[in-house]
Parts: C-alpha cells; sequence; structure tokens
C-alpha cells in the first residue's frame, strides 16, 4: 500500500486567497484524480505534467540526529505562499501535478515519547527514519519511472536518501547530487538520521558523484571530512567564498556544474534551507548566504538538462526567534521563491 496522503483541489482551497481578475498558481495546478499512486501519476504525465510536489512533513531525522524538530511544518508553509503566487505568462503551472504527502504521522507519533539520550530510544528512532526511507523511495521510484521530475519540501534532510535510491533505482544508475548545505551530510554509518543520508547513499552506490557546496569548515568533523576525500567527493567551503574571498559564489556553482557535466549521471539538487542566513530551520543561523544566492544556486543547476529533482530539507517554522506565525511566513515565502526559481529555470531550458 502507497503511503500518500493525496492532495485535492477542495483540501488546499481554504489556503487560497481569490482575487477578482487574478488568477493564483493554486487555481490551475494539476490535482490527482484517483487513490491509486501509478494511476495518478500517468494521469498527470498525460495532461502534460512535468514536475511533481510532494511533502514530507517530518522531523524524526532531525531528532535523530540529536537535532532540533519543526520541520514537519515546512510543507503545509509552502503550500500557503507558493498556491498563491500569480499565474501569468512567467510561470506554466498546467505543468505542475499537486501530488500531496507522504504519511508519516504513524511514525511521528511512534517517536514521540521516546528518549533520546539512551542507547535504546536512539536505536529506534533511527529505525523509525530507515521506514521511513522505504516510503520515500517507492514513491520517488513512482514519480521518476515517468521521467516526472519531484520537487520534494522536507522534513528532514535524511530524505536525501531515500530520494537518491528511489531515483537511482527507476534511471537503473547511480546518481550525482550538488548540495548547499553548511553541513556535508556524511556522518558515519551508525543508523540513519538526517546527517547521513549521502553517506548511506555512496556507500551503497547510490551516489557515484556528491559536491558539496558552501560546507562551513568548523562545523564539519574531521571524520566526515576524511571521509569526503576518500570519496574523492569535492567541496568548496563558505569560508573559501564569503570569508577569503578564494572563489566566488559564481565560479563555486560553475565547478560544481563542470563536476556533475562529467559525471555522466542525473543530476539531484539538494538545498538545506540552514544554508541561508535567517531562515527557520532545523539548525537556524544569521551566518549562511543570502536568499538571492540561494535562488541563484537552484536557477543555475537546473539549467542543466540532466538535472531531475529538487529538495528543499529542515524548514522549521516553530525555529523563528519571533514565534510560529512570523516561521510560517518566512519559510513559506523562501521555500516558494526557491521552488519556482526552479520551475522557472527549467521551463526556459523546455523541459
Amino acid at each position: 500500500m502507497t503511503q500518500i496522503q493525496f492532495s485535492t483541489a477542495s483540501s488546499v482551497a481554504p489556503l487560497i486567497s481569490e482575487r477578482l481578475h487574478e488568477i493564483k498558481i493554486g487555481q490551475q495546478l494539476l490535482f490527482p484524480d484517483s487513490n491509486n499512486l501509478e494511476q495518478v501519476l500517468a494521469t498527470f504525465k498525460n495532461q502534460g505534467a512535468k514536475f511533481i510536489l510532494l511533502g514530507i512533513p517530518e522531523d524524526i531525522g532531525p531528532r535523530a540526529n540529536l537535532g532540533r524538530g519543526g520541520s514537519t511544518q515546512g510543507w503545509q508553509a509552502f503550500l500557503s505562499r507558493f498556491l498563491n503566487l500569480q499565474q501569468n505568462n512567467f510561470i506554466r503551472s498546467n505543468e505542475i501535478g499537486l501530488l500531496g504527502h507522504v504519511i508519516t504521522d504513524d511514525l511521528q507519533k511512534l517517536s514521540d515519547d521516546l528518549d533520546l539520550t539512551t542507547a535504546s530510544g536512539l536505536n529506534t528512532i533511527r529505525e523509525l527514519v530507515s521506514q521511513l526511507d522505504e516510503r520515500v523511495s517507492a514513491v520517488i521510484q513512482a514519480i521518476a519511472k515517468l521521467n516526472l521530475i519531484p520537487i520534494v519540501i522536507g522534513g528532514g534532510h535524511n530524505n536525501a536518501y531515500g530520494i537518491l535510491k528511489g531515483m537511482s533505482q527507476a534511471k537503473e544508475q547511480p546518481m550525482a547530487a550538488v548540495n548547499l548545505d553548511p553541513h556535508t551530510d556524511f556522518r558515519s554509518i551508525e543508523g540513519r538520521h538526517s546527517g547521513n543520508g549521502f553517506s548511506y547513499a555512496a556507500n551503497e552506490s547510490l551516489l557515484s558523484h556528491y559536491f558539496s557546496l558552501g560546507m562551513h569548515e568548523l562545523k564539519n568533523s574531521a571524520a566526515n571530512i576524511s571521509s569526503l576525500n576518500k570519496h574523492h567527493f569535492p567541496y568548496v567551503s563558505y569560508q573559501q567564498i564569503y570569508v577569503r574571498r578564494e572563489v566566488s559564489f559564481e565560479q563555486a556553482i560553475n565547478d560544481a556544474c563542470c563536476y556533475l557535466n562529467d559525471s555522466n549521471a542525473p543530476v539531484g539538487i539538494e538545498l538545506d534551507v540552514d544554508a541561508i542566513s535567517f531562515m527557520p530551520a532545523s539548525a537556524y543561523t544569521n551566518v549562511g548566504v543570502e536568499m538571492t544566492d540561494a535562488q541563484f544556486y537552484v536557477h543555475a543547476i537546473a539549467q542543466l538538462p540532466q538535472s531531475c529533482y529538487l529538495h528543499l530539507a529542515e524548514g522549521a517554522p516553530c525555529q523563528h526567534p519571533s514565534g510560529i506565525e512570523a516561521g510560517v511566513s518566512d519559510v513559506g515565502q523562501g521555500l516558494a521563491a526557491l521552488v519556482s526559481s526552479f520551475i522557472q529555470s527549467k521551463q526556459d531550458i523546455g523541459e
């Protein structure tokens, strides 16, 4: 049984603010016509869809990494803003299918009372992350088999593993990925969590090429960096770009594009929003990249014809210093801007 809560026009209607003489993106999207995943996706394909919106409202991955929760709220925050953007000649909303979200309520409930200061509690929540991996990979594989492009809103960055697994299975080859993130997420194979999605994927030969962009030199352990080097995975650090000015952000992205092109592999675009200054996230920072740089990153990598998914992780409205209402606004606005940058970039090249 597919673990998806399908979206409907009626379920999102309360989120859309209608106005005379205006058409909102949420009024032009494609919606599921049944409760069968394969049938829904086939219908989307026949209707001309190219992009599939999928939410993963969970925070068990960040908590399994001994981090803060709240990324359960990113998906709804995104919808509240994205659905109210204007439909006009700058975007073709009828190429976007709003699939729904991976069901996570049962896993979240099982994690609620765990004592994560104990080995037993930590092992249990990491097993729950593994169960989530299977749900995510199954949905992603079904989407990618039809050459549709998943746009995934997390949820923790643990979901990179499930996405890469599903994409690799559908494409029948290992993936390449670029990740804008102060953390490499290349922690050890110690049970699944938000800090080791890429190391698990590489260990299982699901990920052949990985470029870490904007990693913070003092927020990654020596062991993580050594593991990256052992796999011959390159990185350009935040300090190289913004502190020592050894390379511009644009040049770093160009380096990533050259590396990804040489991989001859399908490319995933990963962005942990804790890379962005003042973005409410599981690991909130005021020392990160600007939102405009993050949008340019998404736009530039999306120009690669082989780029085949976008994953935005860790948006956590409750982590806003001014409270949940401000957090929903900022996270929703930021995620909507990043998604629209991706779609517009792909549509510009005729995907």
